[in-house]
């Protein structure tokens, strides 16, 4: 029978040694492990924690932002309602005002009509009329204002002449100015009333007969009854006659008369009278002046565009 006899394996010691040591980095490397992992773990917690704390921020500044967005949204809203609300405001405003400024402009009118009739209402309305054989002037007739012209305008040895007293200062102006220029011209006759008139018609066609109506108006027709015409002539001359128009005076005046509202009523080739050089009638600075730039006569104008002239023929 054979035994079998057990062996134990014959270890060094310096096997043994190793082994040891091997089992000591064994162990310690997994301790090393475990306490890595560990902190892995804690870490990872912590990374955990931290993503949770964000997205809960993340989450609270989306909502923050949502309702933030939509407050923006209402306030937009809300500033378009009120620019409209604001721009129906404007147009009523505007409506308003205009309503208003064309009632102002209902007023001034109003106002400029009324300051218009009242200054035609003060105004002899037939001072522009067409009195040469067309119009007839009422023998009832008197200027609103008849005034003494200072004799040292009169020819010597004329009685007391008269004139319209808003136009007195035109007549004047003029006379002096043409004083100042070298001319010695006078007034020999000026307003007469229908019965002047008459009787001086009278006087003519006792001397003259029928041609007296070539040069005197018949009562009602004469431009003299106005209060706003004059005879002028000058010293030397002393009389109305046609030499008149071969003076100098006569000259300046139809230069210069315009410019003080005057007119020369019968000029040479008219339809009413024969040629008077000495006849001069007021009738407005502007109209004067718009006559002269046409280089036309009163008598050529319509009655209507002359009644335009009427509301400033004392300007």
């Amino acid at each position: 029978m054979v035994h079998l006899i057990h062996m134990e394996p014959t270890t060094t010691p310096r096997k043994k040694a190793g082994q040891a040591i091997f089992g000591v980095a064994l162990i310690a490397g997994l301790g090393f492990i475990g306490y890595q992992s560990y902190l892995w773990h804690q870490d990872l917690r912590s990374l955990q924690k931290d993503h949770a704390t964000l997205q809960a921020e993340y989450t609270a500044a989306k909502a923050d932002l949502l309702d933030e967005q939509q407050q923006r949204a209402d306030l937009e809203r809300d500033i378009a309602t009120t620019n409209n609300e604001l721009n129906e405001v404007l147009t009523d405003l505007r409506r308003e005002q205009n309503r208003n400024e064309d009632f102002m402009d209902q007023i001034d009118t109003l106002a400029g009509t009324v300051g218009t009739l009242n200054k035609l209402s003060k105004t002899d309305r037939e001072l522009l009329q067409k009195y040469s054989r067309t119009y007839f002037l009422n023998e009832n007739f008197i200027p609103t204002k008849i005034t003494q012209i200072d004799n040292d305008y009169v020819l010597p040895g004329k009685k007391d002449q008269y004139f319209h007293g808003d136009t007195l200062e035109y007549l004047i102006d003029m006379l002096d100015a043409a004083e100042r220029a070298g001319h010695d011209i006078k007034i020999i006759s000026a307003y007469r009333s229908f019965d002047e008139q008459q009787e001086l018609k009278g006087q003519f066609t006792q001397t003259y007969g029928s041609g007296a109506n070539t040069f005197s108006a018949d009562q009602g027709y004469s431009e003299h009854q106005l209060g706003t015409a004059v005879d002028i002539v000058d010293v030397a001359t002393g009389a109305t006659s046609q030499s008149f128009a071969e003076t100098d005076a006569y000259a300046w005046l139809l230069d210069n008369a315009h410019r003080y509202g005057f007119i020369l009523s019968y000029p040479q080739g008219n339809d009413f009278y024969i040629f008077e050089p000495w006849h001069w009638r007021f009738v407005g600075r502007d109209l004067a002046r718009d006559l002269n730039r046409a280089n036309e006569t009163f008598y050529d104008w319509s009655q209507r565009d002359i009644d335009e002239y009427l509301i400033k023929i004392f300007d």
